[in-house]
């Protein structure tokens, strides 16, 4: 008897579905097709195992398993649940009739129990827009696809209870969220605050124009100035999230494995933070099986490089084409997948391989090395990193001060403000913030007077900033003048951006 049962698998960050057909036949012997992995072909051991102990068998007949379409690659453990149920209801051992209205997913453990998956967001949502009636997967994995609306979506925690529904119409328990209240009741939830950051007053006021417009920054500061500190924190003053920026950015941690058991949506912005051994391949994705990198972790989220100069060059330089493009395309012979990667850039760096100032006691290096230590960051990839400002370590009086600082919520108003102004200002572009302002719309909404031209000339000329820095400025000035709600930008606004290109001057560049 042929049955029909279906499954799904995961491309990039989307899902496609899999037919998995099943015939048992006169003979002997198990056949499985259709271009699947090795955690695939040992799944008859599990299914053999996981049916005896729940008081069924697999038939002493020759079994043969199709997975379609034969030319997709078909990966991983998750097809188990899918084999087992298509065999029986084949061997007439279960009812067939309703299969086709569910897709069915699951690891099968020895006994029958259910392990969870990857990637069960874009499968329900896939499974949504073919028309399945519901899934019926892991019920660690229910949250996750309960937030796709208009399937019904069903946890099991052992095979016997999906037997059981199919076989004799016992009912399994439905899980259902409100999707809308669940984003809605934790999307301002944020750890860290502003108010907690003694003193650099200066840093602020960097991050919340970094935030108001998009910009990747750079801080530089001795140890223990609150380089990663002020980072961690960037994320409490961004916009929050829409719906549809929550479920693209749940969709790829879904698929990297990276959401726990008892979340359905990712409703803040993501903070990722790798170690400075990280490969190129961590960094951006890929792998003989390609997964998403830490840059696409970090989609619609902060991407924190920390001691930016110890990472590899080659890891640096891989981010250049996405920090433009905003995704990275994973090619193989065979394929290639793409992954959203529009992050916010930011790094921290010391001043020096000891850690400080040129003009601080504390500082070895010598000038050879303090230019050694500099060049292991490229002048292609600083030109895509629009804000450098530097922190000094915090004096004692400032350290033990007990009043709080602004907090994010005021800092979060501004910047929603500017953003605001952005929105409306690019509303028939293809650009939606300041950073991602291209040469044109620089020369159309970044006009100076003349008083502002003439001091950003002096500033090129007397500081000796790279004729890269600009446009940079440019940018940055436009979103202070934002923050400040003007149409017009004015001297004062090009006076703040030109303090934060401190990796320009010559100090830096000798």
């Amino acid at each position: 008897m042929l049955v029909k049962i279906f499954g799904s698998a995961i491309h990039g960050v989307s899902a496609q579905t899999i037919t998995i057909e099943v015939n048992v036949d006169q003979g002997v012997g198990y056949h499985l097709v259709g271009l699947a992995d090795i955690a695939i072909k040992e799944s008859s051991f599990r299914i053999s195992a996981a049916l005896k102990n729940v008081g069924y068998k697999l038939p002493g007949k020759k079994i043969t398993i199709n997975m379609a379409p034969a030319d997709l690659r078909k990966e991983g453990s998750a097809y188990d649940l899918s084999i087992a149920i298509g065999i029986l209801a084949a061997s007439d051992q279960i009812k067939a009739e309703n299969l086709g209205d569910y897709i069915i997913m699951g690891e099968l453990s020895l006994d029958g129990g259910l392990q969870p998956l990857k990637g069960i967001l874009p499968i329900a949502i896939k499974a949504r827009e073919e028309g399945f009636k519901g899934i019926i997967l892991p019920k660690q994995n229910t949250k996750e696809a309960a937030i796709v609306d208009s399937l019904e979506v069903y946890g099991v925690d052992n095979i016997k209870e999906v037997i059981d529904f199919f076989n004799e119409g016992k009912p399994l328990e439905r899980t259902v969220i409100d999707t809308r209240k669940e984003f809605q009741d934790k999307i301002n939830f944020f750890p860290f605050d502003f108010s907690e950051v003694k003193g650099q007053e200066n840093a602020k006021r960097a991050m919340e124009v970094a935030a108001a417009g998009g910009h990747n920054i750079i801080i530089i500061g001795p140890p223990g100035s609150g380089k990663t500190m002020l980072a961690k924190r960037l994320p409490s003053i961004l916009p929050p999230l829409t719906l549809k920026e929550a479920l693209e950015t749940t969709k790829i941690h879904s698929v990297a494995g990276k959401m726990g058991t008892n979340t359905s949506l990712l409703t803040v912005r993501p903070f990722r933070a790798p170690h400075h051994t990280i490969s190129d391949v961590a960094l951006v994705g890929g792998g003989s099986y390609p997964q998403p990198g830490e840059i696409s972790l970090a989609h619609n989220g902060v991407l924190f490089l920390d001691e930016m100069p110890e990472f590899k060059r080659t890891v640096l330089e891989v981010m250049r084409q996405p920090l433009e493009d905003r995704e990275v395309t994973i090619s193989r012979a065979r394929f290639s997948v793409n992954y959203p990667a529009s992050f916010m850039l930011v790094a921290s760096m010391n001043p020096s391989p000891s850690g400080y100032f040129p003009d601080d006691p504390n500082n070895t290096s010598s000038v050879f090395e303090m230019q050694r230590y500099m060049n292991k960051l490229s002048g292609p990839l600083l030109d895509r990193i629009d804000i450098h400002v530097e922190v000094q370590k915090v004096e004692f009086d400032l350290l033990t001060d007990k009043r709080k600082g602004e907090t994010s919520l005021t800092i979060r108003e501004r910047v929603l403000k500017a953003r605001e102004a952005q929105t409306e200002r690019y509303k028939d572009l293809e650009i939606n913030y300041n950073a991602q302002m291209g040469p044109k719309e620089i020369e159309k909404y970044c006009q100076l007077d003349e008083v502002s031209q003439n001091l950003i000339k002096v500033a090129m000329e007397k500081l000796g900033l790279s004729a890269r820095a600009y446009d940079r400025i440019l940018k940055v000035a436009r979103t202070i003048a934002d923050i400040e709600q003007s149409e017009t930008i004015n001297s004062s606004h090009i006076g703040e951006a030109i303090q934060y290109r401190s990796l320009d001057r010559e100090f830096w560049n000798a």
